[in-house]
């Protein structure tokens, strides 16, 4: 008599969320090449047998951890970029949605500042080499036409700007936690105004 296969049953996509958000926490706090799968399963409370079901390998999470990321991170960037806003304009449209993007995926910015470079040296996560080259553009381009119309001094050194701008606004993944006391547009005000006029009170 033949046996009868047991029925596939597709995880829904609301567990996989939930299991990437729990592995995304591992990978922030323990680093990637520290993590391991039963570390995950762990965390999230099922056997490391039972997380394979789901994923093929920790390399896949950390993919789609970073992917997914980086897909909203572009999809509000472009917006921005497509909006025909002025120079400064867009640098506080880039500033707030960056902060958006911290709300909303904390631990994959971790991720990302700790691991793309080691990541990036394999075939599988040339997204992130191409993703930083667009990034820097994007910025670089925009204070580049602020100093050409005036927006910005002329005395600027672009890149280091860039690199201050940058690192000032995504090292807040470091402290930032959702649902604290400011919300990240008002965080990006506070910083926008720390950058874009100085914290020295005018006389």
């Amino acid at each position: 008599m033949p046996t009868k296969k047991k029925p596939q049953v597709t995880p829904s996509p609301e567990r996989r969320r939930e299991l990437l958000a729990t592995a995304a926490e591992v990978f922030a706090a323990q680093g990637y090449n520290a993590t391991t799968v039963r570390k995950i399963a762990d965390a999230a409370g099922m056997l490391a047998g039972s997380l394979y079901y789901h994923f093929d390998s920790k390399e896949s999470m950390v993919d789609e951890i970073l992917s997914t990321f980086l897909t909203e991170l572009w999809e509000g960037y472009d917006a921005v970029l497509a909006a025909g806003l002025g120079p400064r304009e867009t640098i506080e449209a880039l500033v707030t949605e960056s902060f958006r993007e911290i709300d909303r995926h904390r631990a994959a910015v971790a991720i990302y500042q700790k691991e793309s470079k080691h990541l990036a040296g394999q075939s599988r996560f040339q997204y992130l080499v191409d993703s930083q080259q667009k990034f820097e553009k994007a910025w670089l381009g925009t204070l580049e036409r602020g100093v050409a119309d005036k927006t910005f001094r002329a005395d600027l050194d672009i890149r280091l700007t860039y690199r201050f701008v940058r690192d000032t606004v995504w090292v807040a993944a470091s402290w930032y936690r959702p649902g604290g006391q400011h919300s990240p547009e008002e965080i990006a005000r506070q910083y926008l105004s720390m950058v874009l006029d100085g914290i020295a009170l005018r006389t």
